[in-house]
């Protein structure tokens, strides 16, 4: 079966036989599955009344475990987005009563961001949903394709997930 990407390839394998284009068919296939997959979340996020970025923090903190709470600068770390954005998440959070700011007992001046049960439950609605729509796009695989496909990409990604700082 042809793709967008062997047509791609084909065309600038025709113009430019003087380059290898061969990092085409691998990264312009993850280039493009990265937007499929950016649509099926979207679509899954919003079914539940939330974006992407809600999503991102309210699962970060579900992560967390009982009693579903992480300080800021934790939140910062896994969603990887400037602590001015995330104050401003955290407060546009706290609006919909989806997180709560509880003063941290073991420091005076920090905050702890813990989830309601609105937030623990629009989190878990949003998960099943997101799973559901990723299932579907993983279903032309085996098992053991899948499992492979995994392994690939950590070597491709755990490299730029491990740089210090």
């Amino acid at each position: 079966m042809e793709d967008e990407v062997d047509r791609l390839v084909a065309a600038w394998r025709r113009e430019r036989p003087d380059l290898d284009v061969e990092p085409l068919e691998v990264l312009s296939r993850v280039s493009r599955l990265a937007r499929h997959l950016d649509r099926a979340r979207r679509l899954a996020f919003t079914e539940h009344g939330l974006e992407s970025w809600e999503f991102d923090v309210l699962t970060a903190l579900r992560r967390a475990g009982t009693p579903y709470q992480l300080s800021p600068g934790q939140l910062l770390t896994q969603t990887l987005v400037t602590s001015g954005t995330m104050t401003n998440r955290i407060d546009r959070l706290a609006k919909k009563d989806l997180v709560e700011r509880l003063p941290d007992p073991s420091d005076r001046r920090g905050v702890l961001v813990r989830l309601t049960d609105e937030g623990k439950d629009r989190a878990d609605q949003a998960l099943a949903g997101l799973l559901a729509q990723e299932r579907a796009i993983l279903g032309e695989l085996t098992r053991a394709q899948r499992v492979e496909l995994a392994g690939l990409l950590r070597q491709l990604t755990a490299p730029f997930d491990n740089i210090p700082g």
